[in-house]
């Protein structure tokens, strides 16, 4: 046929290239070495070398054709040979190259066999049959079977990868007198756009056609040349209707409609249908891999159908809308590019089943070598098997993205796995999910064959045992609210039975009918695939759109052209990452702190830098459209969490407030409308203070009458804090003259920074600012008091007498609670706005005026703060004039007051919004040592380290010489929680009596005191040279008082306090609830209560047990030296290693003076003494400077951790040591006491109990 002259432009054709592979007569069998060396297989299992044998037109400019690639691909396990005992359909693949510069096209093969004519190809294989089973029989190995040693012998896939063995049956061999053989030949199409639909019609049909028959009817060749020459590629948003050749070649030809999107409206092309990949993966597993892609794990897919590899991987990728995969993407990875895996880069691949490389050796299955499985997620898409990756993080919100999956499949009513998995997410090194068998059956109706009955309203009642067609699937979050609608339903049947009615006969379809799925011919099933493709994308899209719905605010663009810009750009910063991750809740942190590192996003962020020269891409003008929509309101969310469109015109989009303001523009319209806006904008400020003081409170205070608004309860404080940010920018943004920014807040903040370094001249200014020296401090605190009274005296003098009574009860709170407490002998702080925003300057993470502006906010707020500023910053009318219309809220002085006040409120709580945000800054802490004056010098080497909430501990902090005070510098700690000090015993005199330690962050301001009251040092006290101390909060002035449980002082020495037995099992049963307690508490209150402080603290569990085995203790020996608890554990120990050594019977052992026990004890006793000694053991060898007391805090935590504390009173008890240093009214020694205290410490078997790194010491 004659394809030379084209009809249409080379850009704008639906097909480029139409391709015919096959096999080579003039080659003959030639093995394809590319696959592997397949010898030790059949013949006919075996891969041979394919080849182009045409393709129309010869060249296309602009997609030049790639004859081994496609070739490759036509065929992705290699040419094959089959006989008439072997299924002989056609199979139908598409396929997808990606060329060097990431862009891809597509290709589409129709795989089919024809018999082989060619005498010497049959007699050729006939050949290598008849040398493979003599091998065979004479015993011989074949070739391949000796290659099992070397590189080829560790290539393993994981375990759920491997293929079963070939059986060796007949349908394998091949004899010319009885079989015939074919041969695999493809047809194949190359085009721009995955039209899959149409491509597959196209090739199957033409197939159906040839040989060509006589007849009516156009030849296959008109239509070939039809598709190439003739048919476009739609517009932008338009149709075109095209004809493919019919089932049969006397039917008329089949016209078929493509369309091609219109973005941003619309989606991108997908014409895979994401129903297929659903039916066959399932919710879960579906929402699991778009987690791994989205964070750019290896994926790998293994299917036996290739099509199916190709259509989930597609289905995949295309719900990454916005955004693109930019590694490696082979979806088909054919034989020879199995290599491809060795790759240590990310990569989504699929894998054959069936492949010939991956045969069995005598030693097992022969593959691949994988990368690193820690970060691989394996997708077995037959089984469906998933098995992923190591600690990987909850997508946001997969709860109800899940739910809302559900709902739109039960909507279109697609089927689900027969079982589809309810936990998911095994890791590599763990067993995968297996499928159980699903027994119930699939419909409401009996086996065909089998009575039927009119069901009764008790069917409704068994849907677990009978289900309809469209429920969900076990294990689903739509299936397991079934229970609750069906206790709901029980509840109604006990109901209606009491009152009398019989039910038996009430027909279920009449209580709960279920929909019929239609069948549906190829056409509506291709609509109706359309639909179901974009209502599931537009779900996935909504969910990033309201993720990173103000990301364009975090964005850096740059001040440089183009050119310069793209030669800078691996080096550049483009988002603030850490302002960012600042507004998002705590439990979604951990995945977008990895996504934001991801490539994706980069080249997101990149994109969006390229619009400011003009360049658009596709995916980003669809994500802003979407965008600006939920911004304008045009999108709502309903119960079922799906985002639908308000049913309204299209011109009343924009909302009804713009509608309102466009049609009357006269002066008191205006005006009106303004003071609607401002009356809202408080309305806000109101309703979301008072939302965060509920949900910060808890709900003592709703049930005091507070809580009669819509509850909170899960709302994290972060997301609540980000929002009031929003709102104080939405504020400040209101009537402003002219914005120079992104941030109208810092802004303002920035002009007044200016304004205060101008007018104070005499200070020095340093931009880095974040530690203050004591000089400093001390004239920040006289200008801060200097100008406070200013400003009182200037609102004096503007009538500000409610301000003033305001103050006048403030002041007399903080004068009340000062007398309470001690004072911090550290110099306060500076309180002054700007001395907070020089601090929030320094920080290196933030990278833009959003950024800083939350900081500051949070700072500000967690300062107590934030109200005090703001009237600050407000305060300067000079300035809020310059910058605002007189029409602005903040220049509304009635409400912009009550708006102060409100946020006055939020002092009523605490909040660490800026200590747990912001976890990678590096602040200066202060640290002020309190030696008592008895032994205040020390000429040892001191050095201190302190532990946060965060995890975090500092090194060894050398303590200087001759001062008491001083400053390091290290990364966020948060919540101080203990403190190690000690010295290494050096010098004349190196003994130190310690009195507490007070340690400062100088950003947040909050102080936190670590008392002691101990020597440090050899030879006094126990000889200790470190102590651990566990850190107590100082309340500020502005912190609400709470009252605090009785502190119990510890005693000096050992012997110095003597409590009754009554008050020590209260103490102990005290601290014992207040550690389950603690267990049971969310994450957001164990941060306040940390677990240290309950062990180890003043109260703590450590200091009762300690008085408990004081009691009754023997502690005076010769020489009038103290004896301490931890002597008699190491005596003890040496009574039970005694025990251990001696291995003869128990009477024996008992008349040897050893432990007292029966025969019955003898293995559970030997066990405990062995965890004993060996737990001794390790406490001595790391535990050298830690002194007696040091040590047996550590044995009390470690022997909880390991749940051995209750278990060794028993055998501790019946000790002959115990005889000797304790008295009958001992604990230890009288059965009632020692009941009690193994029972009460029995149930802190059942918590996990995790000790920090600075307790433990690394045991």
């Amino acid at each position: 046929m004659n394809m030379s002259v084209p009809d249409l432009s080379v850009g704008c054709r639906f097909a480029d290239y139409f391709v015919i592979c096959g096999l080579d007569i003039d080659s003959g069998l030639e093995p394809d070495r590319l696959c592997g060396d397949n010898l030790h297989v059949s013949p006919l299992d075996r891969a041979y070398k394919g080849k182009i044998l045409a393709h129309y037109p010869d060249n296309v400019s602009s997609n030049p054709f790639d004859e081994h690639a496609v070739c490759m691909l036509c065929f992705p396990a290699g040419l094959q040979f089959k006989t008439q005992k072997h299924c002989l359909e056609p199979r139908f693949h598409s396929f997808v190259v990606t060329r060097e510069n990431a862009s891809r096209y597509y290709g589409f093969s129709l795989i089919f066999y024809e018999e082989v004519r060619n005498r010497n190809i049959c007699s050729a294989m006939h050949t290598l049959q008849t040398m493979y089973i003599t091998e065979l029989s004479s015993g011989q190995t074949p070739p391949g079977h000796r290659k099992t040693t070397g590189k080829e012998s560790s290539r393993s896939l994981p375990r759920s990868f491997k293929l079963a063995p070939h059986t060796g049956a007949a349908s394998n061999y091949y004899e010319i007198a009885k079989d015939k053989l074919y041969v695999a030949k493809s047809i194949a199409l190359i085009c721009q756009y995955p039209y899959v639909r149409v491509s597959q019609m196209f090739l199957e049909n033409l197939f159906r056609s040839l040989p060509r028959q006589p007849g009516p009817g156009l030849s296959p060749e008109s239509y070939v040349y039809n598709l190439l020459y003739e048919v476009p590629v739609p517009l932008l948003g338009q149709a075109l209707r095209l004809y493919v050749p019919p089932a049969e070649p006397h039917l008329d030809p089949i016209p078929v409609v493509i369309r091609m999107p219109n973005p941003p409206e619309e989606l991108p092309l997908l014409d895979y249908p994401l129903r297929v990949m659903f039916s066959t993966l399932g919710v879960e597993c579906v929402v699991q891999l778009f987690t791994c892609v989205l964070l750019e794990h290896q994926v790998l897919l293994r299917s036996s159908d290739y099509n199916k590899l190709m259509l989930v991987a597609e289905c995949i990728i295309s719900l990454l809308l916005p955004f693109t995969w930019a590694h490696v993407y082979v979806p088909i990875l054919p034989a020879p590019l199995y290599h491809f895996l060795d790759a240590p880069v990310p990569f989504v691949m699929g894998l054959h089943s069936d492949s010939a490389a991956l045969s069995l050796t005598p030693n097992g299955p022969r593959s691949v070598v994988l990368g690193s499985e820690a970060a691989l997620c394996l997708v077995d898409i037959d089984k469906p098997d998933i098995q992923l990756p190591e600690e990987l993080p909850i997508f946001p919100h997969r709860t109800p993205l899940i739910e809302e999956l559900n709902h739109i499949l039960d909507k279109h009513q697609i089927q689900r796995p027969e079982t589809e998995p309810t936990k998911l997410g095994v890791p590599i090194n763990g067993s995968s999910y297996k499928p159980m068998n699903d027994s119930m059956s699939s419909s409401c109706t009996l086996p065909s064959g089998g009575l039927r009955r009119k069901h009764s309203f008790h069917d409704v009642l068994d849907w677990d045992e009978s289900r309809p067609l469209n429920a969900s699937p076990p294990g689903s979050p739509t299936r397991r609210a079934a229970p609750r609608r069906l206790d709901a339903l029980q509840r109604i049947v006990d109901i209606v039975k009491r009152t009398g009615v019989n039910i038996d006969d009430v027909d279920a379809e009449t209580v709960m009918p279920t929909t019929k799925k239609k069948i549906l011919n190829d056409e509506e099933q291709y609509a109706e695939d359309i639909r179901f493709n974009v209502a599931i994308r537009e779900t996935f899209l909504n969910r990033f759109v309201h993720i990173f719905l103000m990301y364009e605010n975090f964005v850096i663009m740059p001040d440089q052209g183009r050119d310069s810009w793209l030669t800078a750009r691996e080096s550049m910063v483009n988002f603030d990452k850490a302002s960012f991750l600042s507004d998002q809740p705590q439990r979604h942190r951990p995945f977008l702190s990895r996504f934001l590192e991801t490539q994706m996003f980069a080249t997101l962020i990149d994109n969006k830098i390229m619009t400011n020269w003009g360049e658009y891409d596709a995916n980003l003008q669809v994500f802003e459209h979407r965008i600006k929509s939920v911004r304008t309101n045009s999108l709502k969310r309903i119960k079922n969490a799906k985002w639908q469109v308000k049913d309204c015109p299209p011109e009343l989009l924009l909302g009804d407030i713009t509608r309102r303001l466009s049609t009357e523009v006269t002066p008191a319209a205006i005006a009106q409308n303004n003071r609607t806006f401002v009356e809202k904008l408080l309305k806000e400020c109101k309703t979301k203070t008072k939302r965060m003081l509920l949900e910060k409170m808890g709900t003592e205070e709703t049930d005091l009458g507070f809580g009669t608004e819509v509850s909170i309860t899960g709302v994290e404080e972060s997301t609540m804090i980000a929002s009031l940010c929003d709102l104080l920018e939405r504020l400040w943004s209101h009537g402003l003259q002219h914005k120079m920014g992104k941030s109208a807040l810092w802004m303002h903040l920035t002009n007044y920074q200016e304004l205060e370094q101008c007018s104070n001249s005499t200070k020095p200014i340093d931009p880095n600012y974040l530690t203050p020296d004591l000089s400093s401090v001390g004239a920040e605190v006289e200008a801060q008091q200097g100008s406070s009274s200013a400003n009182r005296s200037r609102d004096s003098s503007r009538g500000g007498s409610r301000d003033s009574s305001r103050d006048r009860l403030s002041n007399s709170g903080t004068l009340e609670r000062k007398s309470s407490q001690p004072p911090c002998p550290l110099r306060p702080l500076p309180e002054s706005l700007t001395f907070d925003m020089r601090n929030v300057q320094a920080m290196t993470d933030i990278k833009t005026e959003i950024g800083y502006a939350r900081a500051w906010v949070r700072l500000s707020l967690e300062k107590k703060l934030l109200s005090k500023h703001l009237r600050e910053l407000l305060a300067d009318a000079t300035l809020l004039r310059s910058q605002y219309k007189r029409t602005a809220f903040l220049r509304c002085e009635e409400e912009r007051e009550q708006f102060l006040y409100h946020l006055l409120t939020l002092n009523a709580v605490d909040y660490f919004c800026f200590t747990n945000t912001y976890l990678t800054a590096k602040l200066p802490y202060r640290v002020l040592i309190v030696p008592s004056r008895k032994a205040s010098q020390t000429t040892a080497n001191c050095w201190i380290s302190i532990s946060g909430a965060n995890g975090e501990s500092t090194p060894k902090i050398p303590i200087p010489r001759n001062t008491s005070e001083f400053v390091f510098h290290h990364k966020n700690l948060g919540i101080l929680s203990t403190l190690r000090i000690g010295h290494d015993n050096s010098g004349l005199s190196p003994r130190w009596l310690l009195d507490q330690v007070y340690v400062r962050n100088e950003v947040t301001g909050h102080t936190y005191t670590f008392p002691c009251n101990r020597w440090l040092g050899t030879g006094v006290d126990d000889g200790s040279t470190e102590r651990l101390l566990v850190a107590t909060r100082m309340r500020s002035d502005r912190t609400p008082r709470t009252p605090a449980p009785p502190a119990l002082q510890p005693p000096q020495t050992p012997t110095t306090t003597h409590l009754s037995t009554s008050t020590i099992q209260h103490m102990i049963g005290d601290c014992v609830n207040a550690i389950v307690k603690w267990h049971y508490q969310s994450k957001r209150d164990k941060d306040a209560n940390s677990l240290s402080v309950l062990l180890c603290g003043e109260n703590g569990l450590v200091k009762c047990l300690e008085q408990a085995f004081l009691c009754g203790f023997k502690s005076s020996r010769l020489f009038g030296k103290n004896l301490f608890i931890w002597d008699y554990f190491a005596r003890v120990k040496e009574e039970f290693k005694m025990s251990l050594c001696d291995e003869a019977s128990a009477q024996s052992n008992k008349s040897c003076g050893g432990v007292a026990y029966n025969c019955r004890q003898d293995q559970e006793h030997r066990s405990i003494w062995r965890c004993y000694c060996h737990l001794m053991d390790e406490i001595s060898s790391v535990g050298r400077t830690s002194g007696k007391d040091g040590k047996f805090q550590l044995f009390i935590c470690l022997s909880l951790r390991e749940h051995w504390l209750h278990r060794m009173l028993v055998p501790m008890s019946m000790t002959r040591v115990t005889g000797e240093m304790y008295e009958e009214q001992s604990f230890l020694r009288k059965r009632g006491l020692l009941t009690f205290l193994r029972q009460i410490l029995e149930p802190l078997d059942e918590f996990d109990i995790v000790l920090e790194n600075s307790l433990t010491q690394g045991i």
